[in-house]
């Protein structure tokens, strides 16, 4: 079972937090911050899924990190069970300042990041800006390169494509896994990530994140390129790529070289879904990474 607490991201957006493990032992338990303490003072460890994503994809990682860490994943602003203010500013900063207000109110710090794709570059922007607050960082099959325009648009068109709503979680699962245009091989895994992130309404299967919200969000990373901030991150870092995924193997290996303190890992038989793709084999290329940085 994961705990929510919530906590207050930039401009009041309130965000879900949900931590593994069991509850804290504390007088304090309303007390987010106090919450480490009553784990036993374990390490921190903050998971952040990347686009579309939730915080319960990083389910089965956070549960065998929570026998070690104090592992909490976070629904970021837009996705999950967070707000989705019309609004609100979904920019870089924005993403970057909740990540860190969620650190300081739930006292994880400094702590180890594990982000996939746009919680990667989250992830790798806030260890470049508050190096207190950040231990560890793993990044999980997110580019640094620019992506430019033509994949926006390539983007927009996707969602447009999207035969919403679904009647059954099973058509769900079915297009996200097999009839989907951009699925090259039949894709379980694809499907059941996609079924975690659909609300039943009263028409059918809809996405509980706003697609509208969600290329606002893309549109502040597509047109940069992010190896400057890479190369301010002081941390121990580890790129992860699936063999088949987004990140290039060239590519992955440059931003190991940038890194002042960089390792490579990748995952075969494995997309841009690496950790649901292969769960075990995804364990197998990060955990001797976390046993090095230590329990301090």
């Amino acid at each position: 079972m994961a705990r929510r607490i919530d906590v207050t991201g930039a401009g009041g957006v309130r965000l879900a937090a949900w931590e593994f493990g069991d509850p804290p032992k504390t007088d304090g338990a309303h007390d987010p911050s106090s919450s480490a303490s009553g784990a036993g003072d374990l390490p921190g460890v903050l998971l952040l899924h990347g686009l579309m994503g939730r915080a319960s994809h990083w389910a089965p990682t956070a549960r065998w990190l929570s026998a070690r860490h104090r592992a909490v994943a976070l629904d970021q602003r837009g996705h999950g069970r967070s707000d989705k203010p019309p609004r609100a500013a979904y920019t870089r900063e924005a993403y970057v300042e909740d990540v860190e207000a969620a650190l300081e109110q739930l006292g994880l710090g400094p702590a180890v990041l594990i982000g996939h794709a746009m919680g990667a570059l989250t992830a790798w922007q806030l260890a470049a800006k508050r190096p207190d607050l950040v231990r560890g960082l793993i990044i999980c099959d997110m580019r640094a390169s620019a992506l430019g325009a033509a994949s926006q648009h390539t983007w927009t068109e996707w969602f447009r494509a999207w035969p919403v709503p679904f009647a059954t979680l099973a058509d769900v699962r079915k297009w996200f896994g097999e009839d989907d245009p951009w699925v090259e091989r039949p894709n379980p895994a694809r499907g059941e990530f996609y079924a975690e992130v659909m609300a039943e309404s009263p028409d059918g299967w809809r996405p509980v994140f706003e697609p509208e919200q969600m290329l606002r969000s893309r549109e502040t990373w597509v047109y940069d390129a992010h190896w400057e901030e890479l190369a301010q991150v002081r941390c121990p870092t580890l790129v992860v790529r699936g063999l088949d995924g987004e990140l290039g193997r060239a590519e992955a290996q440059e931003m190991v070289r940038v890194l002042p303190s960089g390792q490579y890992a990748e995952v075969a038989d494995a997309g841009h879904l690496v950790h649901y793709d292969q769960p075990e084999a995804w364990r197998t290329a990060i955990e001797p990474f976390l046993n090095a940085l230590g329990d301090a």
